[in-house]
């Protein structure tokens, strides 16, 4: 028997004098997923005091998302793509890249994808 992983961490980290809220994405992200990640995310977002947050997004085990769970992140980045001030995307595949692009349609602040974890940081926290 396999068990399939699935489903988004978030933390609020601390890297250098800077606080940030990072994300962990895994397997294929689900509608159910957001209905149980979304109140966090919002609580969480709610304890970041900077005026804009940085976000530090690894999306480097995540397959994709279904359909439904897609229509939830679209909407999630409607609602607070105007608190964002700068979002790192560290994966590993072209079309994580593409769709980091498609993101920053919805989000005000600058989004770049990377394939080294330690230039995401380094970027997130300049």
């Amino acid at each position: 028997m396999s068990i399939k992983r699935h489903g988004l961490a978030i933390g609020i980290d601390r890297i250098g004098s800077r606080f940030l809220l990072s994300l962990k994405a895994v397997g294929t992200l689900t509608h159910e997923d957001y209905q149980r990640i979304t109140p966090m995310l919002e609580a969480a977002l709610a304890e970041v005091s900077e005026p804009r947050i940085r976000v530090l997004v690894d999306a480097s085990e995540l397959d994709g998302w279904e359909l439904r769970a897609a229509w939830d992140d679209l909407r999630l980045s409607l609602r607070h793509g105007s608190e964002f001030d700068k979002v790192a995307i560290y994966g590993h595949g072209r079309w994580q890249e593409l769709a980091s692009k498609v993101g920053s349609w919805f989000i005000s602040g600058e989004v770049r994808f990377f394939t080294d974890y330690e230039e995401a940081i380094a970027w997130v926290d300049a």
